[in-house]
C-alpha cells in the first residue's frame, strides 16, 4: 500500500505521534484526525487518508465525522459552564429546572446523576422505534414520567442515549435553547471550533461517511441476555449502524451520541477544561468550575458493562483498570474516537476517524498514538 499523505502541523516534539498517525494507515486506517493542545495551543493537528474505502477522496484539513459518545464530553461541557456561571446547580435536583421530573420518585435525582450515569434513567422503560429519536418532546416526555430502574445515586448503568436528552432538557429548561444552539453560541463559536450537535446541511459536503469495519470471523454470536441491563439499553430503540445513518440523524440534536467534528474541535473545547477555563485567549470558565469535571460520581460495576467504572461529571476516572493517571478523564465512541483530558500536564487530546473499528478502548489505533503523546510530554 502506498503511503498516505499526513496534512497539518506537529511539534517536533510529538514526532512520534506523526509516526504513528502515519503507520496506523500503513495498517489499514482509513481517514482520521488526531490533535493534542498543551496550554491551549494546538501543538498536534495532523489529517490524513480518505473518505472512502476505495481511497479516492482525500480526508481534508476541515472533514469532520461523527464521534459517536465522545459526544457526551462536550454535552457535559455545556453543563459545566452553566454551573460556573452560577445558573445550574449539580448537586440541585433535576426537578428545579425541569418540574415534571419529580414523577415516579425522581424528586431527588440531582443534576449530577444525570452526568454520572446514576440517575437510573439508561434507557426507555416504554417500547421506541429508532425514530422517535427524532422527537424531542416525545423522548423526554416518556423520561420525564418513568420510574428509575433502582434507587438513584446508588449505582451506574452506562446512559448510552438518554444521557444526552436528559442534560438536554436541563439546558434547554435554563437556557431557552437547545443544547446544539447553546454549544454553538457560547463554546463552539466564540473558540472556533468546528463541532456540531445538530449539523446544518450547509456542511454536508465536508462530512466522511461512517465506514463499517469488517465482520468478524463465523463465530457462534455470544449469547445475550435479552433482559439484561445491557440490551434493556442497547436494543430500545436498535440504533442502526452509523454507516447507514443518513442525514436526518446529522440535523437533529441526539446529544449523547450524534456530535460531528473532527480531532482539532475536539481538542479545542476540552482543552477549556485542561486550561482551567480559558482557550484560544478567551476565558470561557473559572478553574473551580472546570475541575468540577473531577468530581466521582460512582466507584463500582457498571450494571450496563458489567465492568468497574469510576464516572465523573460525563466522563470516567478509570474504566475497567484502564486510566491515564490522576487528574484525567476520559471518554471514547462506538468505532474508536476518543478524548482524553489531562489537568497537570494542561493537555487533551482528541482521535477522530471514520473506520469504525468498536469499541474505542483497547483500539489499537487510538491507543498507538496516545501513548506517544504522554512520551513526549513526559520527555521520553
Amino acid at each position: 500500500m502506498p503511503a498516505t499523505p499526513i496534512g497539518g502541523s506537529c511539534d517536533p516534539r510529538f514526532a512520534a505521534v506523526r509516526d504513528a498517525f502515519a503507520d496506523n494507515f500503513a495498517k489499514g486506517d482509513i481517514g482520521a484526525s488526531v490533535a493534542v493542545t498543551v496550554d491551549g495551543a494546538l501543538a498536534v493537528d495532523l489529517w490524513g487518508g480518505h473518505l472512502d474505502e476505495a481511497r479516492t477522496e482525500p480526508w481534508r484539513s476541515d472533514t469532520i465525522a461523527g464521534v459517536a459518545s465522545t459526544s457526551k464530553t462536550v454535552t457535559a461541557l455545556c453543563a459545566l459552564l452553566l454551573a460556573d456561571r452560577g445558573e445550574l446547580d449539580l448537586d440541585a435536583p433535576v426537578a428545579r429546572y425541569w418540574p415534571a421530573f419529580a414523577q415516579a420518585g425522581k424528586a431527588g435525582v440531582l443534576v449530577r446523576h444525570l452526568l454520572g450515569h446514576t440517575s437510573g434513567l439508561p434507557g426507555w422503560t416504554q417500547t421506541l422505534a429508532f425514530e422517535d429519536l427524532y422527537d424531542w418532546e416525545k423522548a423526554t416526555d416518556l423520561l420525564a414520567r418513568q420510574a428509575p430502574w433502582w434507587t438513584p445515586g446508588e449505582a451506574s448503568a452506562y446512559h448510552a442515549i438518554t444521557q444526552g436528552f436528559l442534560v438536554g432538557e436541563v439546558v434547554r429548561r435554563i437556557t431557552g435553547c437547545s443544547l446544539g444552539r447553546f454549544l454553538a453560541d457560547e463554546i463552539a463559536g466564540p473558540l472556533d471550533a468546528d463541532f456540531h450537535i445538530g449539523l446544518g446541511p450547509e456542511h454536508d459536503h465536508r462530512v466522511s461517511p461512517s465506514i463499517a469495519a469488517p465482520p468478524p470471523p463465523a463465530d457462534p454470536p455470544p449469547v445475550v441476555d435479552p433482559g439484561s441491563m445491557f440490551m434493556r439499553i442497547a436494543g430500545n430503540p436498535i440504533i442502526p449502524p452509523l454507516d447507514r445513518i443518513d442525514a436526518r440523524w446529522l440535523r437533529a440534536e441526539i446529544p449523547a451520541s450524534n456530535g460531528v467534528g473532527n480531532a482539532r474541535s475536539v481538542a479545542l473545547l476540552l482543552s477549556v477544561l485542561a486550561c482551567g477555563g480559558e482557550a484560544r485567549g478567551r476565558r470561557l470558565m473559572s478553574r473551580a468550575g472546570c475541575e468540577a469535571v473531577l468530581r466521582q460520581q460512582s466507584d463500582g460495576v457498571d450494571l450496563a458493562f458489567l465492568a468497574p467504572v469510576r464516572w465523573a461529571m460525563g466522563f470516567a476516572l478509570e474504566l475497567g483498570g484502564l486510566s491515564f493517571g490522576p487528574r484525567t478523564c476520559f471518554w471514547g465512541g462506538s468505532g474508536g474516537s476518543l478524548v482524553v483530558v489531562d489537568f497537570e500536564r494542561r493537555m487533551s487530546f482528541a482521535y477522530v476517524m471514520n473506520k469504525m473499528v468498536g469499541a474505542p478502548f483497547g483500539d489499537p489505533r487510538n491507543a498507538s498514538l496516545i501513548a506517544p503523546t504522554y512520551a513526549a510530554l513526559d520527555g521520553k
